[in-house]
């Protein structure tokens, strides 16, 4: 077995004139895995996230939402910190999923139907699905105490 490379097995190693010599690491690379479907496994995880539908609210609910967002209009000056609940369409799929903000109206855009927060959360009036906080408790104590 010795005798078929007693010709070459002294000589000196190669070295091309033409191309450089490859690092170690660069070597290595031509080794790596080859991922063929690369993003595949992003879309099918996509795929399997749920979003939600989208309530629909009856009348009673909307003239509730209504008079809240008047009683907020009213005192935005005292910035009454309150909670909204919205819903988010999702931007890749048809749903969405319900969001909730707390904190203080910064402004109430009619234009716009936004409802923008002191923290630069804008939310959509449409979406809106419920808004609660003390002012709204105080006031319909008030109320109560004036009907007795």
């Amino acid at each position: 077995m010795t005798a078929n490379y007693d010709d070459i097995i002294h000589l000196p190693h190669h070295v091309s004139d033409r191309h450089p010599h490859m690092s170690v690491s660069d070597r290595a690379a031509q080794f790596s895995p080859f991922a063929a479907l690369t993003g595949h496994g992003a879309a099918i995880k996509e795929t399997a996230r749920l979003t939600g539908g989208r309530i629909e609210l009856d009348e009673y609910i909307k003239d509730d939402l209504s008079h809240r967002m008047q009683i907020i209009s009213d005192n935005i000056k005292e910035k009454p910190e309150i909670l909204i609940t919205y819903f988010k369409p999702d931007d890749k799929k048809s749903g969405g999923s319900y969001a909730t903000a707390i904190g203080a109206v910064k402004k109430i855009d009619e234009y716009g139907r936004v409802i923008i927060m002191t923290d630069g959360t804008i939310i959509p009036v449409d979406e809106i699905i419920g808004i609660d906080g003390e002012i709204f408790e105080s006031i319909e104590f008030q109320s109560c105490n004036e009907e007795s």
